[in-house]
């Protein structure tokens, strides 16, 4: 999968995919690999919702979570589509054999 990867110094967070672009805080980060696995699956993500579709429901389920939760950092990794891209991330060959929508068993 082809992106480009842009550093944004100014960056809430290490990394973040918005296909097709992968935005890291600094340039040692365009070449770590766990991130860029990490952030390819959100890329598989975006494509298979159409990309517009991804960002509602991340933030629906970010929004709930932090109802359920009440804690910023519990409501992010509760998040399905990062538990998907955290559990998956050292993982070389899960994009081979993932399989679409795979973040719905993460709900």
């Amino acid at each position: 999968m082809r992106f480009w990867a842009v550093t944004v110094s100014s960056l809430p967070a290490q990394a973040m995919a918005l296909y097709p672009f992968l935005l890291v805080k600094s340039e040692r980060l365009k070449t770590d690999e766990r991130i860029i696995r990490h952030e390819k699956i959100h890329f598989y993500q975006q494509l298979e919702m159409l990309i517009i579709f991804f960002y509602p429901v991340y933030l629906l389920n970010y929004l709930y979570n932090l109802v359920k939760f009440r804690s910023h950092g519990e409501a992010y990794f509760q998040i399905s589509f990062e538990r998907e891209a955290y559990k998956n991330e050292n993982d070389l060959a899960y994009l081979k054999k993932r399989t679409p929508f795979a973040w719905l068993k993460y709900l």
